[in-house]
């Protein structure tokens, strides 16, 4: 039975909805029309979350992963209280707007994580979940628990076609993530047609068989069923996911059509739309009640929720001091690495620096209590490991993620791990693969996180496995995504340098990179001076040229310098770890390192040549795919070697 209030707010956001995307000749009806239901009964009858304290670390998360949906989202916030002007709905889609075409991470507004590409929401949401889980483990007592909220994620049939989304799914129903509940706005329908055109599976079979519970609304305008069946999930010892059967376009003269899914229905329709409804064909018309509905229901019952989690807290810090200081630290995302605990090189060092890495990230595991993370499987070849054990039903405590052979929700689940607050993720693999996880990379630069992604085996001398795992276009790729840090460190000091940047405040994700070849620590190499991005690493006074290089380069345009010095030519040897550090420096800085008087520069890199031509006309590197062989013979067949570098060099006009 449809109660009469809901209903009544219900049809007033769709009619809202639709009004204003005709204003903005652009938006997706559909699912406002189909799934207002859904997502105004999370908000008025689940979900704790408070615009009056949008950062409360208790709350419970909402993803809208379809992110196309995004005039209904900020309709319910508006709704809500959170600062969300009537002004700034109707410029939806608007150049500047707050209501951007897809929701743009914002929790002050309320909104958790970027979403629009279709999956990555469910990922985020199962980060999200992971997240809150490891916190239930470390400080929730028998007597008080100071973190139990629920992750909700809104998908629809799209989401679940995509690969990232079931990666995601597999991973949550294996760790058994019994906070986190997907609402699946489930209507047949998609942007082409008929969803039987590209799928015929059986939902509730796919995810029982990955360890999911399964519950389902016959239908999706009984806000009555819906809240039901979201208490009941509470109830699971396992993710849950809620198939709601819904109409596209519902009360549309288009409903259960895909004509309805992205363009606006225009006025007339609209008009049709209200009366279909029976409600005012005022425009922009959100009544009274509507607000005074969610003012009681979404905001004062949420504000009751926030105000016994300060009470919870209050009774924690008396009874468990120790446990209370370190939560604050998550709560306050005030974690701080001590650099001067971190291990030393010196030049007896030698070692690949994938294996640097890995010792440096055991350190700081157990420096600071808010690192975690892993592998795509490939820890044993990355180095790249957690400490504290494995993550697992049976040790949510465990700060090492065995994500397998999931890349892309490895990228995206690890991206939600920062978004919750206080946390700092790393994810790691090969570098060839970082093609797999490449839109969570870009999410990640989108939404300014400081997530941390380490790929080892970073050039060609990966060796006998061949081309299929030798990165070439790689670099070229990460560096032109914007605000996209990547750091190739040449030893084990840029190393450290590197890790201790990707620790930082920042507002960018920082990529690093590491070698599986050993690579000897050089006399000339800093940790000051590689946060610079590139630096001098050998100079003379009458250098007639300059030879920049990255990574493992730079110990070869080294011993280059030195084999011209003993024909009397003298060349400046710049390493860049960071083209994206460099580009932060002043004018002066660039200058003093790269004088625009000094033409002839060559720069060395095993991977495209693409991204050097900004800081040099002469370029070295691969811009084919690579080969299989034993690495020492690598270097040489690609003409990595002193000799042929020296006359490349002179060779330059």
């Amino acid at each position: 039975m449809i109660n009469k209030i809901d209903n009544f707010c219900v049809n007033h956001i769709r009619a809202f909805g639709m009004d204003v995307i005709d204003k903005a000749k652009s938006g997706h009806p559909g699912i406002v029309l189909g799934a207002a239901p859904i997502v105004h009964t999370l908000y008025t009858r689940i979900l704790n979350t408070t615009s009056l304290h949008p950062n409360y670390y208790n709350r419970d998360r909402f993803i809208l992963s379809a992110g196309h949906g995004s005039m209904l989202l900020y309709t319910v916030l508006h709704l809500a209280g959170f600062p969300f002007s009537k002004e700034d709905l109707l410029s939806f889609r608007q150049l500047n707007s707050k209501c951007a075409g897809h929701p743009e991470h914002n929790v002050s507004l309320g909104i958790e994580t970027t979403t629009g590409p279709l999956g990555q929401g469910i990922a985020n949401a199962v980060g999200l979940a992971v997240a809150s889980k490891h916190l239930q483990s470390k400080y929730n007592k028998k007597d008080l628990n100071v973190v139990d909220n629920y992750i909700y994620a809104l998908c629809g049939d799209g989401d679940l076609q995509e690969g990232v989304a079931l990666e995601a799914i597999s991973f949550a129903g294996h760790n058994k993530l019994d906070n986190l509940i997907i609402l699946f706005d489930s209507n047949d329908i998609q942007l082409d047609g008929a969803t039987n055109l590209t799928v015929s599976e059986d939902v509730k079979k796919k995810f029982e068989s990955m360890n999911w519970a399964y519950l389902k609304v016959e239908d999706g305008n009984d806000c009555d069923a819906i809240a039901n069946a979201i208490l009941e999930a509470k109830k699971q010892t396992r993710p849950v996911l809620i198939e709601i059967k819904t109409i596209i376009g519902h009360g549309s003269s288009m409903a259960g059509t895909s004509d309805v899914h992205g363009a606006p229905i225009g006025l007339e329709k609209t008009k049709q739309l209200k009366q279909n409804l029976g409600i005012s064909e005022e425009l922009f018309n959100l009544p009274q009640e509507v607000y005074d509905f969610y003012n009681e229901h979404a905001l004062n019952r949420s504000e009751k929720e926030y105000q016994k989690w300060i009470n919870t807290l209050n009774s924690y810090k008396e009874r468990y001091p120790q446990e209370y200081e370190e939560f604050m630290h998550f709560v306050n995302d005030d974690f701080e690495l001590d650099i001067d605990k971190l291990d030393d090189f010196d030049t007896n060092t030698k070692e690949a620096t994938r294996d640097t890495c890995g010792k440096l990230l055991k350190t700081i595991g157990n420096l600071m209590p808010n690192f975690i993370g892993g592998s795509a499987d490939l820890t044993k070849s990355t180095k790249a490991k957690g400490v504290d054990g494995d993550f697992s039903s049976n040790n949510y405590a465990g700060r090492n993620i065995n994500f397998g052979v999931r890349e892309h929700a490895m990228g995206a689940i690890c991206n939600a791990i920062n978004l919750y607050g206080g946390f700092k993720s790393f994810s790691s693999g090969f570098f060839v693969f970082s093609d797999y996880l490449k839109p969570a990379l870009r999410m990640a630069a989108l939404m300014e996180l400081p997530a941390l992604f380490i790929f080892s085996h970073d050039t060609v001398c990966v060796g006998e496995d061949g081309p299929t795992h030798e990165p070439i276009e790689q670099f070229t790729m990460l560096r032109s995504i914007p605000n996209f840090n990547v750091i190739r460190p040449c030893d084990a000091v840029e190393t450290k340098a590197a890790l201790i940047h990707g620790l930082q405040k920042n507002k960018y994700p920082t990529c690093i990179t590491t070698t599986r070849q050993p690579l000897q620590t050089l006399s000339e190499t800093s940790v000051e001076k590689a946060l610079k991005g590139a630096y001098i690493v050998r100079d003379y006074t009458n250098f007639e040229g300059i030879i920049i290089a990255s990574g493992s380069e730079v110990s070869l345009a080294l011993d280059v310098a030195d084999k011209l010095a003993l024909e009397g030519i003298y060349v400046r040897v710049v390493s860049m770890p960071s083209m994206f550090l460099f580009e932060k420096q002043s004018d002066e800085y660039k200058e003093e390192i790269l004088p625009r008087s000094v033409e002839k520069r060559l720069s060395l890199e095993m991977a495209s040549t693409m991204p050097w031509y900004k800081y040099a006309k002469n370029c070295y590197g691969i811009d084919r795919f690579g080969i299989s062989a034993p690495l020492k013979e690598i270097p040489e067949y690609f003409g990595f070697t002193v000799e042929n570098i020296v006359k490349v060099y002179k060779n330059i006009k």
